[in-house]
């Protein structure tokens, strides 16, 4: 393992140190990519997100590379297919409810051009840098997550609660959550003294 700063919740796990280092935080705009996390989010619903990354694979062969065109046609003989992979978590809540996100992802892009366009407009464009100097200071939710998440229930997105809306800005980069003393936190704050010294201001108002 290296001896680069970051943050500790990744530990010594290669996998989910390469996810820390190369994803979390990191401003996503491709669709495709966006909804790949949705789905994953709402998969790693009461599990650890490392469960999720682990099953990553199968979940992009089982769901057709998260392009929600296909996902939205899924029928119920291939929600019972899914049902047997044993590489993806089997809840059918969950696997519906990535069917249904799909349809609805579909509206959104129709309304809006882009997902990434209805979704980044909430921040204008710009992801929200907060500068926290320990993770105990990392909210679980936010009031911007809280709307977020009104809105997509009103449009009838499943698996979509405030929590999980904020874990997906997170994992977006939407929100920049990576500890100041994090290399990360510098690279994507362009290394311009992050660390020198911290707020207990939380931006996400």
């Amino acid at each position: 393992m290296d001896e680069k700063c970051r943050c500790s919740w990744p530990g010594d796990m290669p996998l989910y140190v390469d996810y820390h280092d190369n994803e979390w935080g990191r401003p996503t705009h491709d669709d495709r990519e966006l909804f790949e996390l949705l789905v994953l989010e709402g998969a790693q619903a009461g599990l650890s997100w490392i469960t999720i990354l682990k099953k990553r694979e199968a979940y992009r062969e089982a769901f057709d590379g998260f392009d929600p065109a296909k996902v939205a046609l899924y029928d119920e003989a291939k929600v019972e297919e899914l049902m047997q992979n044993a590489g993806i978590v089997r809840n059918r809540l969950k696997v519906n409810a990535a069917i249904t996100n799909a349809k609805l992802f579909l509206d959104v892009v129709e309304e809006f051009g882009s997902f990434d366009a209805f979704l980044w407009g909430y921040v204008d464009g710009s992801p929200i840098v907060n500068r926290w100097c320990s993770e105990d200071e990392i909210p679980a939710s936010t009031p911007l997550s809280d709307r977020i998440s009104k809105d997509l229930k009103k449009r009838g997105f499943k698996f979509v609660g405030s929590t999980i809306v904020y874990a997906y800005m997170q994992s977006i980069g939407m929100v920049n959550d990576h500890v100041t003393g994090c290399f990360v936190y510098r690279e994507l704050a362009g290394g311009s003294g992050a660390t020198d010294s911290c707020s207990d201001a939380n931006q996400n108002t």
